[in-house]
């Protein structure tokens, strides 16, 4: 396998949420897409792991992304340790990409920060040789973006969701039990569930979008940066 780009997030839902309309663009470029879920998000206060697996399923569909796997890493209980980072290594390995995406170092989440340095790692330690994964040859992608999460930073740059904004919202409602849940049934009502928070993900867009001359926009910061440029073709 070859892929053009390949995101990790902590649970199912991070990378829908935070860069879906990202994934959707490349996507509709040409470019392959992959997601690795590093856990099966089995400590969140509402859904259980059957209807998060179906929801995954729904939303990677609206996506079209070309691979996807969840590592099973244990939700809430995510250690920066060997196996774990082993675990990474072997999925970059196989599936060879160019370019990933990782969440933010710092979250309002304690998973979020804890799964972006062992990605941070394994991405650097994928390169290394001696590192034996069961034949799998080294391999380092050329670049690694963050995505930004609860908690906003100075982005690096912002892309251009604009043409993908409905195929992103489409992707994170598939969450249904997760996101813009207008009656919460039994299941307590939670900071991400409720429709205000969904009117926030937008005005986010927006607002970003604005910063980068669009109507909606994800913003990134680049991991081991500045980025060199050969031409300027792409301000043209």
């Amino acid at each position: 396998m070859h892929l053009d780009i390949l995101v990790f997030a902590a649970h199912p839902d991070d990378a829908e949420l935070n860069c879906g309309g990202t994934i959707a663009s490349l996507i509709a470029q040409g470019k392959s897409v992959g997601i690795i879920d590093l856990t099966k998000g089995e400590m969140g206060t509402r859904g259980t792991i059957k209807t998060r697996a179906e929801e995954v399923s729904k939303a990677s569909e609206i996506l079209g992304i070309s691979y996807r796997t969840n590592l099973d890493l244990e939700d809430s209980i995510l250690e920066n340790s060997r196996s774990n980072q082993l675990k990474v290594i072997e999925e970059i390995r196989k599936c060879r990409p160019e370019i990933c995406l990782i969440g933010a170092s710092y979250d309002r989440h304690p998973d979020h920060g804890k799964a972006t340095q062992l990605c941070i790692d394994a991405l650097f330690y994928s390169g290394l040789t001696k590192i034996d994964t069961k034949g799998l040859e080294a391999w380092r992608p050329k670049k690694i973006f963050q995505y930004m999460q609860d908690r906003p930073f100075e982005p690096d740059f912002i892309f251009n969701i604009t043409d993908h904004w409905g195929t992103k919202k489409k992707a994170i409602l598939a969450f249904s039990t997760q996101f813009n849940v207008e009656n919460p049934g039994k299941e307590p009502e939670t900071y991400i569930s409720s429709t205000s928070y969904f009117k926030q993900l937008e005005a986010r867009a927006r607002y970003f979008g604005h910063l980068g001359g669009f109507e909606f926009g994800e913003p990134f910061k680049v991991v081991n940066g500045p980025i060199g440029l050969h031409n300027f073709s792409s301000f043209f």
